[in-house]
């Protein structure tokens, strides 16, 4: 048994992991689509609204809220699969959470690329506002590094330098996959 996280800034690459992933067959559990859900519960737009209801959990639910509400999904996709990709963690608290549930089991990777690089891709994809508009995403990185994502970063068990061609990166992904996170300790993509 293997659990995989993820963490990086917007537009670093980890959506394309995740998609690599769903691709060779591995579960993924996106802790965003956590957030997301939530902001329909409480009746509002996750384009806009996706930040606030971030924060609002860890309020009302502590720092570790969003990795506390994965964790059952993690864990019923164990039941029948080896390897279990966590895509998205915002911090050394929801680090502590998954190490302390799955112990050596669980391996960080840091997905990285310079700011430039990651503003292009994200006006590329323009999922939400902050996509489209570079004073809106420098908001959005200093609110996921004030939920801690730097540390997470620091503590990360894999850096993938994510600054090549999407084939190469694409190529990293399926080595971390099938060779494991120690065949990619010090890839670059």
């Amino acid at each position: 048994m293997r659990v995989i996280g993820t963490v990086g800034l917007p537009g670093s690459g980890k959506g394309e992991l995740a998609e690599v992933a769903r691709e060779a067959g591995v579960p993924v559990v996106t802790m965003g689509d956590v957030i997301r859900e939530e902001c329909r519960n409480r009746g509002l737009d996750p384009a806009t609204d996706h930040g606030k209801i971030a924060t609002a959990l860890r309020e009302e639910e502590g720092d570790d809220a969003i990795a506390a509400r994965s964790l059952p999904m993690v864990e019923q996709h164990l039941e029948s699969n080896d390897v279990v990709l966590v895509d998205g963690l915002r911090s050394g608290v929801e680090l502590d959470r998954f190490r302390e549930a799955f112990g050596d089991d669980f391996v960080l990777v840091s997905v990285e690329a310079p700011f430039e690089t990651r503003a292009e891709r994200l006006l590329d994809r323009d999922r939400d506002d902050s996509d489209t508009d570079v004073e809106a995403l420098k908001k959005r990185e200093r609110r996921e590094l004030d939920f801690g994502m730097g540390d997470a970063m620091d503590r990360a068990d894999v850096v993938i330098q994510n600054t090549g061609t999407l084939a190469e990166y694409r190529e990293t992904i399926t080595k971390l996959f099938e060779e494991g996170p120690e065949a990619v300790a010090e890839a670059d993509a």
